[in-house]
């Protein structure tokens, strides 16, 4: 006997809309299946995961300042993904933002007028879109494979990080430290509470690029070229140049994200700096459906994983790491729902 996926003759809307409610319940089958081999009551780990966290006002606001960023680097995977665009490598492109972004107080510490904040955000989106356009180039040019490129910048750009924090971009005065000067006045996000404006930032690039996607030509470009490219280049629409575009979005709004991070959270460029927000947004534009508004949701839901995480460390004495591992059981449900759905097993005798 041997197992074939057998393609199905039309996709049942129904179970798409629910795939990802299947996911997550599965999720959390599975999320009390390892409390319970690591020596926690199911039920008790789960509630710490992922309801104890809602119930306090300072963690509702670190909620949304983990989510700032999935959103706005999930909104532009979703439009690559769509397009049948494959950028992998918004990690990186959040870093080149954070960098850029942060170039600007330690070359011009003093510059301390509004118009600083705004020429931080708009560098830390040219420096992502710039570096997204490096893989777009190569996969236009010479057809390399957009996956790999992307992907393998994101240690380009980590190295490149760590070289310039630790060397050049120093602060003198910071005993050693591999760190920055730190930013201020106009050099920082202004906050409610925790919550920094790059929170409204995000709100406002996921409704747009929903309402591109939905309403505008250019939305239904990419949706043709993601579903049936022979018939978008029927139509007259340039596969070449939806790949520079998407990429060109989906790393602007991932440096933005570097730059809102850097800019309301940290407040200063610091090594190593790793935080992930790049390849969990991957699961973010999944589980969101391909849809921005969705992908909003769906970053809450992967950012209270982090600070789900941070709590059951604290109150149960477990690893922080067990977000990683809701995480990737998460992405491995959805994508084996939405295969499902594509595909019936069917099983046929070797003969």
């Amino acid at each position: 006997m041997r197992l074939i996926l057998e393609k199905r003759a039309e996709r049942s809307w129904k179970m798409a809309l629910a795939s990802p409610l299947i996911a997550i319940a599965l999720t959390l089958i599975f999320g009390g299946i390892v409390f319970a081999l690591r020596g926690v009551e199911p039920l008790h780990g789960l509630y710490v995961f992922f309801i104890e966290p809602l119930t306090d006002e300072w963690a509702r606001e670190k909620l949304i300042v983990k989510a700032t960023p999935l959103v706005l680097i999930g909104a532009g995977l979703a439009l690559c993904y769509t397009a049948n665009i494959w950028n992998i490598g918004a990690e990186g492109q959040f870093v080149i933002g954070a960098l850029a972004a942060g170039a600007v107080p330690v070359l011009f510490s003093g510059w301390q007028t509004p118009d600083v904040m705004l020429v931080m955000l708009i560098l830390g989106a040219i420096g992502g879109a710039l570096w997204a356009l490096i893989p777009a180039a190569l996969r236009v040019r010479y057809k390399a494979n957009e996956i790999l490129t992307s992907l393998m910048l994101v240690y380009v750009a980590r190295l490149l990080f760590d070289w310039l924090v630790r060397g050049v971009m120093r602060d003198p005065l910071g005993m050693n430290f591999p760190k920055t000067v730190r930013f201020v006045g106009w050099q920082r996000l202004p906050t409610w509470g925790d919550i920094h404006l790059g929170a409204l930032i995000a709100l406002i690039a996921a409704l747009g690029l929903a309402f591109m996607m939905a309403r505008m030509l250019k939305g239904f470009e990419l949706r043709t070229l993601g579903a049936a490219p022979r018939a978008g280049r029927f139509a007259g629409f340039s596969a070449d140049k939806a790949v520079y575009f998407c990429f060109a979005v989906s790393g602007a709004l991932a440096g933005l994200a570097g730059a809102c991070d850097v800019m309301g959270v940290s407040k200063q460029l610091q090594t190593p700096y790793e935080p992930n927000y790049g390849f969990v947004a991957i699961i973010v534009a999944f589980l969101g459906r391909l849809n921005p508004v969705g992908v909003i949701l769906a970053a809450l839901l992967l950012a209270l994983t982090f600070i789900g995480g941070e709590a059951a460390q604290v109150s149960l004495g477990i690893p922080d790491k067990i977000a990683k591992v809701f995480q990737g059981i998460l992405l491995f449900f959805i994508l084996a729902c939405d295969t499902l759905i594509l595909y019936r097993i069917r099983f046929e005798s070797k003969k």
